[in-house]
């Protein structure tokens, strides 16, 4: 697999950093343009302690760059992670603020909240437009006066906290749809970075491939397999739009089912079709011609399989699994379209045993 450095920076969670309640990506790689900039934007206000809001698609790594900030802020206190739309709406204030012994049902025993926990260090709470309007008032005194009031206490409690909040959704949108305070907005809002999807920063996905290769074939006890040209070619285009979650997932399967050797377009389980945006244009086999002018220039082991695989899995696939459609959508006859199924592993074997 061709590489656009031999280290680009990469940010990846450790075993002892568990938090249940944040959804996330598990690797961000810093090796497209548009992702060093974000990486350079985060080393430059890190140091701060000022908020931070970090926009972007869910699974672009948001936790990742917020774990970063904490790391290089030189914050002595921990870092805590919280999904806003994962903690139950009637509780949520408990957990954020903690609570004092009876204060409501069930409340036996004073118990501190996220923000007490998070003294000295740094509290992430990710998907914050999912917080309720009555707790997004209170957050906002809580990042005012440095302090928090527990349920059920009358004394508030001194906070030291740096918070870094995340969102999917544009909260300016928000805040003019009356979702979402516009005060709060400007007091989360001081630094505002933005983490671009991944089919924005193609520059990271090879290298984000080969991570999540090398860790589940370690996982697996499997050598490391090469990934064909055409195989490339599809992860390149692909929109991915479950990000580096999906990237991580569509490697994990391609491993599993790939013969250990090489990954070829058919191991992918690409869930949709490639990215149209910025693609070539003209009539399409000048297209295709174009592209495999850009193939040849790199040619894998297996670079004529991997595109007979490619027409007749897409072929197969627009026919809606019908093979005389199919045979007649590539003009052949449906006994040599019946040769190319079984070669390509997409005729069902019953089927292939009684015919």
């Amino acid at each position: 697999m061709p590489q656009n450095e031999p280290n680009p920076p990469l940010l990846t969670f450790s075993d002892a950093e568990n938090s249940p309640l944040s959804i996330r990506a598990k690797a961000l790689v810093f090796a497209d343009p548009q992702s060093r900039r974000v990486l350079e934007d985060v080393e430059r206000v890190a140091p701060s302690e000022a908020p931070v809001l970090i926009h972007g698609e869910t699974g672009t790594g948001k936790e990742l760059v917020a774990r970063h900030v904490h790391r290089i802020s030189g914050r002595r206190g921990p870092f805590l992670a919280v999904n806003c739309g994962a903690i139950t709406e009637n509780l949520a204030e408990a957990e954020l603020f903690g609570h004092e012994a009876g204060a409501f049902t069930g409340a036996v025993g004073s118990r501190a909240g996220w923000f007490e926990a998070a003294h000295g260090g740094t509290l992430f709470l990710d998907e914050i437009g999912d917080l309720p309007p009555a707790l997004q008032v209170k957050l906002l005194r809580v990042l005012q006066e440095h302090e928090v009031v527990r349920v059920g206490a009358r004394k508030a409690t001194p906070i030291d906290v740096r918070l870094v909040a995340a969102t999917n959704v544009d909260l300016a949108q928000a805040v003019s749809a009356g979702h979402f305070r516009q005060d709060l907005y400007y007091r989360l809002n001081v630094v505002s970075l933005t983490l671009p999807p991944l089919r924005a920063r193609r520059g990271d996905i090879l290298p984000l491939a080969e991570y999540f290769l090398g860790v589940y074939a370690q996982r697996l006890g499997l050598a490391v397999p090469q990934v064909g040209e055409a195989a490339v070619h599809a992860l390149l285009h692909y929109p991915w739009p479950g990000n580096i979650r999906e990237l991580e997932n569509v490697i994990h399967f391609a491993l599993l089912v790939s013969s250990g050797k090489t990954i070829e377009p058919r191991h992918l389980k690409l869930s949709g079709g490639v990215a149209t945006s910025g693609a070539p244009s003209g009539p399409p086999l000048e297209v295709i011609a174009g592209e495999l002018r850009r193939l040849f220039a790199a040619p894998g082991e297996h670079l004529f399989d991997d595109l007979e695989d490619l027409i007749v899995r897409e072929a197969y696939r627009h026919a809606r699994h019908n093979q005389v459609r199919s045979a007649e959508l590539l003009g052949v006859t449906r006994n040599v379209l019946r040769t190319l199924l079984k070669r390509h592993g997409l005729l069902p074997e019953l089927e292939s045993a009684g015919k």
